[in-house]
């Protein structure tokens, strides 16, 4: 199969996806809007690899190595092979000790789309969930570039921008914007007032128990798996709330307007880049 298209350069033409979750299903979804030809294979499934251009690997970070090494045969020479998992370094670390003389003519990057619902499952994956969102890859090697035909593919699924980024940085970002979110979310749920909401609760409440880790066993995976840089930001987050609970044990006004104005300036500064 010839992956060129008209201008000369390489295209993606046929996917491979694995793994049919919530994340590996609207990959499957948006790929068939966009007029890719796909094939869907669970975890053990082989048919559809050898000529695929493209394979996304939508498995738990677990799962994910062993099963490139399993199939690593099969893959046709030019592929592309993306891994899905919301963790990167253990990701990395893993292949290159699989890989350690490279592989048979495919390229592996790792990737992670920032996109997701507040359930989980092939039932509630949408054609439409990537729309708007940012898909981050990551090469192997830090200094290496992203080949346009994965950014064109990317893009064409309703993405809307492709951020190429380190492991390490990766994981620390995600560690903040995403897991600790989780962690929150599934601690603020678990106060015994909750049950009772109903008439007192309105948009924040929605806001704060929106995620909260859907999937116990595939996010218990995550947090683990990014720990080294999920713990540091849960203890500073942690600080925080310490120092809002100091002041009003306290009653120390000046201290708590403080807190507050800091977070203020703070939302200031980013507030602009939420999408």
């Amino acid at each position: 199969m010839d992956m060129k298209d008209e201008s000369g350069e390489n295209s993606v033409r046929k996917v491979a996806v694995v793994g049919l979750g919530l994340i590996g299903g609207s990959f499957e979804k948006a790929s068939r809007r966009a007029s890719y030809e796909v094939a869907a294979l669970h975890h053990g499934d082989r048919e559809g690899l050898a000529d695929a251009d493209l394979v996304l690997v939508c498995l738990p970070p677990s799962a994910v190595v062993p099963w490139m090494r399993e199939h690593s045969s099969e893959f046709r020479r030019g592929a592309f092979v993306v891994d899905i998992a919301g963790v990167k370094g253990r990701i990395m670390d893993e292949f290159a000790a699989a890989f350690p003389d490279g592989t048979c003519g495919w390229s592996f990057i790792g990737g992670h789309p920032m996109a997701g619902r507040e359930v989980s499952g092939y039932a509630n994956s949408l054609a439409t969930l990537f729309d708007g969102a940012s898909m981050i890859l990551v090469p192997p090697d830090a200094a290496a570039s992203v080949p346009a035909v994965l950014e064109r593919y990317f893009l064409s699924l309703g993405f809307a921008r492709v951020v190429v980024t380190s492991a390490a940085r990766h994981d620390e970002m995600i560690a903040f914007t995403s897991q600790l979110c989780h962690l929150i979310s599934s601690a603020y749920v678990r106060e015994d007032l909750a049950r009772d909401h109903v008439g007192f609760s309105a948009g924040s409440f929605r806001d704060m128990v929106r995620v909260g880790a859907p999937d116990p066993e595939i996010w218990t995976e995550l947090f683990l798996s990014n720990r080294d840089a999920l713990v540091p930001v849960l203890e500073r987050y942690i600080g925080r709330l310490d120092d809002f609970l100091a002041a009003l044990k306290d009653g120390d006004r000046e201290r708590l307007r403080r807190a507050l104005e800091d977070g203020v300036a703070a939302k200031a500064q980013f507030g602009k880049g939420l999408k």
